[in-house]
């Protein structure tokens, strides 16, 4: 089969697109016909060496696919062959085949575009769980979306918006009618600062919620958006900078920070904890499924790219270029 093969740690661009042996079935495996495989900032850490997570090298990267099964190892509770799915992988999905833990394995109603559904196993329950498992988010409160654009910031602005909340989504001007039709109150313009338009949207009350794709400055002026007893969200670093906390502002203002790691309920994190959270991470995707259905999320693909131009494919997230997702089709 074809496949994207990373031998040594180096950037994403040197990657090398070769003929290789489909993966080998494992017990509870389910083997996948990629259809699509998403491209994310993260791709470019992981074949770098920099993730909190090293796959054994050479390997395949890409952990979010949809496609059809074609087969599944005897004792894996999987959905017959032929069944269009998305799936969450540990790495692999860069190739004309892929296998997945059975656990992580989700039925794709028939109506719905499978491109579109690469968004489906991390960028949407990565905002989904930070904004209502971390953050408890409720109708009516403000939320603040940081990278509103990207993959996993539209998410949240869908999911926010789903649940009744009220957004401020920050972003490029050339997103912003983009992210009105998709439920934000207020668009602000990324190139700006924004603590004091966040001050007079909320009518001086704040933010309840931050969700913050980005980290750098936009993590230091986003925590000043904050109303009393609000929390940040802190999902990555898009901006290139961690940021630092001064934590006597936490005091100050009674406001919290708190991380969401979705890979850590995927069994990424030390312990691998997968078959665990294995229940509460099918409940949400099968929420978001829902949601899609009744047409409260619109998952959106950028561009949609033959695997031979995941140069191309990752310059597009990269420059942040792209609203919604980035897609390879194997």
């Amino acid at each position: 089969m074809r496949a994207l093969v990373c031998e040594s740690w180096r950037d994403f661009d040197a990657l090398e697109v070769k003929e290789v042996p489909p993966p080998p079935l494992r017990p509870r495996g389910v083997r996948i016909r990629v259809e699509a495989v998403g491209v994310s900032f993260a791709v470019q850490l992981v074949v770098a060496g920099k993730y909190q997570r090293r796959p054994p090298l050479p390997f395949t990267p890409g952990t979010e696919v949809v496609g059809t099964v074609l087969e599944a190892a005897p004792d894996a509770g999987a959905p017959p062959p032929g069944t269009r799915v998305f799936a969450a992988l540990d790495w692999g999905g860069m190739a004309e085949e892929a296998v997945a833990d059975d656990i992580h394995v989700m039925p794709l109603p028939e109506e719905l575009p499978a491109e579109a559904a690469v968004a489906l196993p991390i960028s949407y329950p990565t905002a989904a769980a930070a904004l209502l498992w971390r953050g408890r988010l409720k109708s009516g409160q403000w939320v603040l979306v940081q990278g509103a654009g990207g993959g996993v910031g539209l998410a949240g602005l869908e999911v926010a918006h789903a649940v009744g909340a009220r957004v401020i989504a920050r972003a490029g001007v050339a997103k912003h009618d983009r992210l009105r039709a998709r439920g934000a109150e207020a668009v602000l313009d990324s190139t700006q600062p924004f603590r004091a338009a966040v001050a007079e949207i909320t009518g001086g009350a704040g933010a309840a919620l931050v969700l913050d794709t980005l980290g750098g400055a936009a993590f230091d002026e986003g925590l000043r958006c904050l109303g009393e007893g609000g929390t940040l969200l802190t999902l990555g670093y898009a901006a290139g900078a961690i940021p630092n906390l001064a934590v006597n502002l936490l005091l100050l203002k009674n406001i919290g920070v708190a991380g969401l790691n979705w890979g850590t309920y995927l069994g990424w994190s030390p312990g691998d904890n997968r078959h665990a959270h294995a229940p509460r991470v099918r409940a949400l995707w099968q929420q978001l499924l829902d949601w899609w259905q009744a047409g409260r999320l619109h998952p959106e693909v950028h561009a949609a790219l033959p695997l031979e131009r995941f140069r191309e494919a990752m310059a597009l997230v990269r420059d942040r270029q792209a609203v919604g997702r980035v897609v390879l089709r194997p």
